[in-house]
């Protein structure tokens, strides 16, 4: 086994040296681990029909669906594929392991009535300049809660962002943003450089966490569903796309390494395609 944990943290190194954040890191690890406990044997006698069960066994047992499957085949794939790069086994025993078939799920964006609710039904300033924030900029909730006060330039409306891997990007907000965040800022009293702190003393930065909960309490308040972050995210690629903003500057708004993944956030407007089937076909 010890050889197994030697293998393994290489490979999280290797991961890690490739820019992946500490959250994949470790759930990289705790998949690999769960899966190299289960089969109780040494990795370079894995075989192809070890994993089909171990994934078969996984999803049987009801702990997951076809997109966690999925997730953990590619993490089993990237592994094996290191061990054979680095002539730790011959063959991995994941290249016949292909793809599985999910069915893709449509995720719902806001309205504008739902932004302008949200906007309006946040109690303290500083709420709703994260309103704000996420709305007009789609950052991640995580780049959000690491912005630093001396990160926001006023004057160009933008600010630097750390996205995935510690990538460096410029984010960019509108004159609504601007009147809101400098309200919020020009009211606080302590000393924290954070751009966004907690409402009790000691102000501390805020968390992830407290974001998320804060958003999740004004959607029930205001009988909005699923009130999420990440969902500002999805509305402002959806939004920027349907207006005509070409995908590969709607990719460097979002920081996406890959337009795939800038295409999964967007969701093209059904009435569009309505009128473009009248316009071009009909």
């Amino acid at each position: 086994m010890e050889e197994q944990k030697d293998f393994l943290t290489a490979f999280l190194s290797a991961k890690r040296v490739e820019g992946c954040s500490d959250k994949t890191i470790h759930y990289y690890k705790i998949t690999l681990e769960k899966m190299i406990t289960a089969l109780a044997k040494p990795v370079q006698a894995t075989t192809t029909d070890d994993m089909r069960r171990y994934l078969d066994n996984y999803q049987h047992s009801g702990r997951a669906g076809k997109s966690t499957i999925d997730n953990m085949r590619r993490i089993f794939s990237s592994f094996f594929a290191w061990l054979e790069d680095e002539d730790y086994i011959v063959k991995s025993p994941m290249r016949r392991i292909h793809k599985v078939k999910t069915v893709k799920t449509v995720k719902t964006t806001y309205s504008d009535e739902a932004l302008e609710m949200m906007r309006d039904g946040c109690e303290t300033l500083r709420d709703l300049a994260i309103v704000d924030l996420l709305a007009s900029t789609g950052m991640r909730v995580g780049e959000l809660v690491h912005l630093n006060r001396a990160d926001i330039d006023f004057d160009n409306r933008e600010c630097i962002v750390f996205g995935k891997g510690g990538k460096e990007r410029k984010a960019y907000f509108d004159a609504r943003t601007k009147i809101h965040l400098r309200r919020y800022l020009d009211e606080r009293d302590d000393d924290n450089p954070a751009l966004f702190v907690t409402l009790q003393q000691p102000h501390a930065r805020l968390k992830i966490s407290g974001v998320e909960i804060r958003l999740r309490q004004l959607g029930r308040r205001l009988e909005i569903p699923r009130v999420h972050p990440h969902k500002f995210r999805r509305t402002l690629a959806t939004f920027a796309i349907d207006k005509g903003m070409p995908v590969e500057q709607v990719q460097q708004l979002l920081g996406h390494s890959k337009i795939d993944t800038t295409m999964h956030y967007a969701m093209v407007n059904q009435n569009n395609v309505k009128e473009s089937h009248r316009r071009f076909i009909c």
